[in-house]
């Protein structure tokens, strides 16, 4: 079936019922049989499993082009137990100098209490990749475009360096969904989401999810971590974020589309340094972006002003549709200076905003911004 079609029907269970859409599982545990065995649906406890957790693990596997996905209660939640299954101690990783800064936290902060070691890459130069690489090295962690300065990396090679060594690739496809781009075809091992951002697309409902591209040994001890360690988002959660899906290209094709029109404007405007959006010509990334983008681009966008970090602040809260606020992905416009956001260890450029560009009218989103400029003259 087409993604569309796939994103409505696929991993939808046979009710016997004849529910058109499926209902909530809120039960913790499940009735056995007489002799003491699990039913006849194979439930038994809804840490181990659930109907509305496994309606959308078959989903999410079924989109990403997977063999197995595993739902979890936050993106970091996912994080988490990605790095815990894949390494061990006394191993290294390789994660994007430019990233989402939960995932540079961990890395930092957390694994080296497991003799974790790692190294930051530039992964838009694969020669430093390449140079990166250690004996003890297992994993490497794509971020593509990262966040927030949009850098790109070649998927497809740095897949082929890694397998050459023997190294497990992650990527984190959070801000392109396979609705844009299909790591799993360019040679990735595993993917893995904040499904609170494009999957949940409405702000309310937090989740992370893995995606195995072939079921081998690390399915199981994915599958350990999240059940024994009690990882498991709740079948509300599983709920919302199963119906939201049903709606991602159409959310996704109307923002990207708001993207691109945005980009062109922001470039007119004398209080920009610089714009970051791999659809501009001009971007350093941008032939890879269109190749392994299939041609989309996203819906997030950075831009550097000119006059630093005051002026940032001020542009990013002189707006009324644009909201002031963390997150992205959802059908309403957020814009956030990053550098405030990022706690003790700031990573962004000060004069740094980045544009999580929703599904209103760009008429009316256009004349937001440049409400905020005239704020910032």
């Amino acid at each position: 079936m087409h993604f569309d079609t796939l994103s409505i029907h696929g991993g939808r269970p046979d009710d016997q019922i004849g529910s058109v859409m499926s209902p909530i599982h809120v039960t913790t545990t499940f009735e056995r049989d007489e002799a003491g065995n699990l039913g006849g649906k194979g439930y038994v406890y809804t840490r181990w499993d659930n109907p509305n957790r496994r309606q959308l693990e078959t989903k999410l596997a079924l989109l990403e082009g997977g063999e197995e996905a595993f739902a979890f209660p936050s993106g970091m939640a996912a994080a988490m137990a990605l790095t815990q299954s894949v390494l061990e101690p006394e191993t290294h990783l390789i994660i994007p100098d430019d990233c989402y800064h939960g995932i540079a936290h961990l890395v930092k902060s957390m694994l080296p209490k497991w003799k974790i070691t790692y190294t930051e890459v530039d992964m838009s130069d694969a020669g430093a990749i390449e140079k990166a690489i250690k004996k003890n090295t297992r994993l490497i962690i794509i971020e593509t475009p990262s966040n927030p300065m949009l850098k790109i990396t070649d998927i497809a090679t740095v897949c082929k360096l890694a397998k050459s060594k023997g190294i497990l690739v992650g990527c984190d496809n959070t801000w392109t969904t396979p609705l844009i781009q299909r790591p799993f075809e360019l040679g990735a091992d595993l993917v893995f989401h904040s499904s609170t951002k494009f999957f949940g697309g409405h702000s309310d409902v937090l989740g992370g999810c893995i995606i195995v591209h072939k079921k081998n040994e690390l399915v199981a001890r994915i599958r350990e971590y999240q059940v024994i360690g009690g990882s498991v988002p709740s079948p509300f959660d599983c709920w919302l974020l199963n119906r939201s899906l049903s709606t991602l290209s159409l959310r996704l094709g109307r923002q990207i589309q708001n993207a691109s029109t945005i980009a062109d404007f922001l470039k007119t405007k004398p209080q920009v340094e610089q714009v970051y959006y791999p659809g501009l010509p001009d971007h350093p990334g941008h032939d890879i972006a269109k190749r392994q983008m299939n041609g989309l681009f996203g819906s997030m966008i950075s831009i550097g002003l000119r006059g630093g970090e005051k002026q940032a602040l001020v542009f990013a809260s002189g707006m009324k549709l644009f909201k002031h606020a963390t997150s992205l992905g959802g059908v309403e416009s957020l814009i956030e200076h990053r550098r405030s956001a990022e706690g003790n260890s700031p990573r962004s450029p000060a004069n740094l905003v980045r544009l999580s560009v929703g599904v209103e009218y760009i008429d009316d989103l256009i004349a937001d911004l440049a409400l905020g400029f005239e704020k910032i003259k």
